[in-house]
């Protein structure tokens, strides 16, 4: 799985896209409401906890000159966005779903709230704000459990399923833990809920690659549970890079070579879920000429 321990300071990064992301981010959340964002009620004190922490403490503590708590005479408390020059109430919505509104169009990560599934066995996603999904249209996913989410994923069952079950049951409040994972879009959208993925029984499609638009599309993943509800939180940045600026940094030819390594390892299917076969020829004679 590599994952690697982290700290509860590298839940969210900021960087210098960060105003654009969001206008980006809350263009989709209008446009695409069904795909990007759903919630049960039963996720709603999960939801409640984590808005309550994010608005209240984490982001005024962690980013002081991006945030500001302040109050006004009724007691009532606000988060104060000094980029956007906009208040958020830090008292969560009625609803979930606005809740969830609200936090993806504050931060440029993507949230999932993993509860324990109705029959107990496992946990099924019961919301979540995905602006940036990868391949998937996560409304699709609404109260699956984990094992069947990823039940596309080639060699998840057999090799990953059990172990990641058991990891998700034992995860203590407190601990963060943290994964990357990179892939090639062949389009610069950041929402991308279908044509990133191949799956058993499609054909390969016949494409002409246009460099200029391809992207290596990375996610820095996060896991943590809260530590009230004992929710599951899981979230995700996505980064991405030009091919220019790969070679630029001199990695051409290490991406090059994990290109090939998608069809070695004890998973050889993610060259063809990863639709390796659509881009492989193009980009690898790019990053090696």
């Amino acid at each position: 799985m590599s994952i690697e321990e982290a700290t509860v300071s590298d839940l969210i990064e900021m960087d210098k896209n960060y105003l654009d992301r969001i206008h980006l981010r809350r263009r989709i959340m209008k446009k695409h409401t069904d795909t990007v964002l759903a919630a049960e009620d039963s996720v709603k004190s999960a939801v409640d906890e984590f808005y309550c922490w994010l608005l209240g403490t984490f982001l005024p503590t962690r980013f002081p000159r991006m945030f500001v708590l302040q109050h006004t005479d009724n007691k009532e408390g606000f988060l104060y966005n000094l980029v956007t020059d906009e208040r958020l109430s830090l008292s969560p919505a009625e609803k979930p779903l606005e809740s969830l509104e609200r936090m993806g169009g504050l931060v440029e990560d993507d949230f999932l709230f993993l509860l324990p599934s109705d029959d107990g066995d496992g946990y099924a996603l019961k919301g979540f704000v995905t602006c940036f999904p990868n391949g998937f249209n996560t409304f699709k996913k609404l109260n699956l459990k984990l094992r069947d989410i990823h039940k596309p994923v080639p060699q998840y069952k057999e090799k990953l399923e059990k172990s990641m079950d058991r990891y998700f049951a034992r995860l203590p409040t407190g601990k963060f833990v943290r994964r990357a994972n990179w892939a090639i879009s062949t389009t610069d959208a950041l929402f991308t809920p279908s044509g990133n993925h191949l799956y058993e029984g499609e054909e390969i499609p016949q494409v002409e690659i246009d460099i200029s638009s391809t992207r290596v599309r990375c996610e820095r993943q996060m896991l943590h549970r809260l530590p009230q509800t004992r929710a599951l939180l899981f979230s995700f940045k996505t980064l991405t890079y030009t091919l220019p600026e790969i070679k630029d940094e001199g990695l051409g030819k290490v991406l090059a070579e994990a290109i090939e390594g998608l069809k070695e390892g004890n998973a050889p299917e993610f060259h063809f879920y990863k639709r390796a076969a659509v881009w492989r020829e193009s980009v690898k004679n790019f990053l090696t000429s």
